[in-house]
């Protein structure tokens, strides 16, 4: 039934292995690829991983560095796994327990001992008592409660209670009814001495005269009286001038004083106007930092205020220790209880841990991770720590807080790296122009980071042609018209041997954007541009129809990369969008190997201060890198991720 069972270090030593009757194929490939996406990249909360036809199981041993793996068809049910491979890790740690102490895992590989035995005991015995179980037969009806109830259970008695059934059980079909109101008791001696007033509900003894009465007097009273200061009526103010409104001064906006009203010429902003009076029109006192070579990274500097706070509360952790184990003896006894306290090895547990990744998890939430994604990362802190032996002078808190922040920049730190400048050159040598395109929502700024990314790589030196097949949103085109002539007009032709570095390929609107970026690629190729970026349509991962229209462009230009463009605004919305962008792209893919989302381009990320978790959400859900990071509205602000910085940001208070 199993196809293998495997135990090994996490250093990569193989101890023992067991392959199943009639399996002549190699672990090797479906336990590194275990390894490559799940142990490396911090996914081992959820105990399973499918490779291909094979389901994997797998368990850690944090004390001894170890992982048990088992693989099985995934076509086939076994119930029994998850208990088998607890057995087995217990069996194992109980008989080695001894030599992996003394000697680790690469001294235990030396010596020769036989687990083969044991292995095949604990497999008959698992097998046997699922066969034991079995399947559960449907009770008859007189075993279920229903036949019990009888036509007395119905019945209610006075008071609104029930008449209990055989079983114990009140019938809960049946209303409630109100329990029947008893007579009013009144006094004697009062009701004498009252005369001739009768006591009625409500009315506290009076006589229906005076009861009106009264109620006269009350409706008066409230129409008489007196308005406080807060009901006076005063008098309404002069209104105001509003004020004139100030002329608004940017940053970076340069030395430029001249209008940039141009509603009154009839004409100058026409498609057909001059090129010579629009690039006259863009201010050419904008400056703009070299973005030449590699891009920054995103900083995130702690102050010095967050780190002395973190020394303050080790140091009140330690003083809190010590004086709980002072008090409990003293002198010398004192002392010596206060070093075992804190030097004495403890082995976590789950339930050491409970209290302080649920407060990881709030924390997570908090920081706009996603909630799915918040409670996956902690469990798998969990699974990482659980029976690890702690350090000396360590709390549980700093001891998950600092495994969540290893595990946070594992998950940045993208499994490939994503070199767009060396790709643009063996591409340039191949004599062919390397394809970009740009997919997303509506309204996460899509053109803007196009036109950003254009002026990096202008910098850089390669020529760009921007394909427009934004073919519904209206003014799309015009809006990357408008980028085109800035960046020309920040890198003027006759710079460049008289030839614009960006040129716009457009065909207008309502036409097919897979054929429009089939031409523009081969207009880059016939006109060796350097770089074709396909700016595409903002769709919602629910529209159907555009979706398709999506995956049928990549499918059928397939470009060299794929970048989804993000908000760094959203939590939850984060997982919803590229899970069904990649969904989409899968379903409407031509092949069989469906091309997905290559990288992410986060924008807006100036906006969130420290609330950073959009990044860790889209990168743990699809395993993509943070190509391209959005700091602003200029087109210098462009960052790389820096992954440490991500995760200080994340975990600050």
């Amino acid at each position: 039934m199993l196809d293998f069972f495997t135990i090994f270090s996490k250093g990569g030593i193989v101890l023992w292995c067991f392959h199943g009757a009639g399996v002549s194929e190699s672990f090797a490939g479906p336990v590194n690829a275990l390894i490559r996406s799940v142990i490396l990249q911090e996914r081992s909360g959820n105990n399973s991983y499918t490779h291909e036809a094979l389901s994997l199981k797998y368990k850690l041993d944090n004390e001894f560095e170890l992982i048990f793996v088992v693989g099985f068809q995934k076509i086939l049910t076994l119930t029994y796994v998850d208990k088998f491979i607890d057995d087995v890790q217990l069996h194992f740690r109980d008989r080695y327990k001894n030599e992996l102490e003394q000697k680790g895992a690469l001294k235990l590989i030396n010596n020769s001992f036989e687990f083969g035995d044991d292995f095949k005991v604990l497999l008959r015995e698992a097998e046997e008592s699922s066969r034991a179980r079995g399947p559960t037969a449907m009770r008859t009806f007189k075993e279920s409660e229903k036949s019990q109830k009888t036509v007395k259970s119905m019945i209610e008695i006075k008071g609104g209670e029930k008449v209990k059934e055989p079983g114990g059980k009140k019938n809960k079909n049946a209303k409630k009814e109100a329990p029947a109101a008893e007579p009013v008791k009144v006094d004697q001696g009062k009701a004498a001495s009252s005369g001739n007033k009768t006591v009625e509900n409500g009315n506290q003894g009076f006589t229906p005269e005076e009861t009106i009465q009264k109620k006269r007097e009350e409706f008066f009273r409230k129409r008489t009286v007196v308005p406080t200061e807060k009901t006076t009526c005063s008098k309404s103010p002069k209104p105001q001038k509003p004020k004139e409104k100030q002329r608004r001064v940017w940053d970076m906006g340069g030395s430029s004083t001249k209008e940039l009203d141009y509603s009154g010429r009839n004409g100058d902003d026409s498609l057909n106007g001059s090129q010579q009076n629009q690039d006259a029109r863009i201010d050419l006192g904008m400056q703009l930092n070299s973005m030449k070579g590699d891009l920054l990274s995103v900083d995130y500097e702690s102050s010095e205020e967050e780190e002395m706070e973190e020394e303050e509360e080790e140091k009140v952790v330690v003083s809190e220790t010590s004086k709980t184990s002072s008090k409990k003896s003293g002198g010398f006894g004192g002392m010596f209880g206060m070093l075992k306290g804190l030097v004495g090895s403890k082995s976590l547990s789950r339930e050491d841990m409970e209290s302080v990744l649920e407060k990881m998890k709030d924390h997570l939430i908090t920081k706009n991770v996603a909630a799915e994604i918040a409670y996956q990362l902690c469990d798998s802190v969990a699974k990482k720590l659980e029976g690890k032996v702690m350090g000396t002078f360590t709390t549980v808190a700093s001891t998950v807080k600092l495994a969540l922040q290893d595990s946070l920049v594992q998950i940045l730190q993208p499994k490939r790296r994503v070199d767009i400048l060396r790709d643009v050159m063996e591409s340039q040598n191949q004599r062919r122009p390397f394809v970009v395109t740009f997919c997303g929502v509506n309204g996460v700024g899509k053109s803007t980071n196009l036109a950003k990314i254009s002026f990096w790589l202008i910098e850089n030196g390669f020529s760009v042609l921007i394909a427009a097949c934004d073919t519904f949103r209206a003014g799309a085109v015009e809006q990357l018209r408008t980028h085109q002539r800035r960046l020309n007009s920040l890198h003027p032709p006759e710079h460049h041997g008289g030839r614009p570095v960006v040129q716009l390929y457009e065909k207008g609107y309502g036409k097919d954007a897979a054929g429009i970026a089939m031409e523009a690629i081969a207009y880059a190729r016939n006109q060796a541009f350097d770089v074709v970026l396909v700016d595409t349509a903002g769709r919602m991962q629910d529209n159907a129809p555009l979706m398709t229209a999506l995956a049928k462009l990549i499918a059928v230009n397939m470009p060299d990369l794929v970048l989804f463009v993000g908000e760094a605004l959203v939590g939850n919305e984060a997982v919803d969008q590229l899970v069904k962008f990649n969904q989409a792209l899968a379903d409407n893919s031509m092949s069989d190997k469906p091309r997905l989302i290559d990288g992410i381009v986060l924008t807006k990320f100036d906006t969130i201060d420290d609330k950073v978790g959009a990044a860790i959400s889209m990168t743990y859900i699809t395993g993509q890198p943070i190509v391209f990071v959005g700091t602003g509205q200029t087109y210098n602000d462009l960052r790389s991720l820096n992954a440490r910085a991500v995760v200080s940001a994340l975990m600050k208070a």
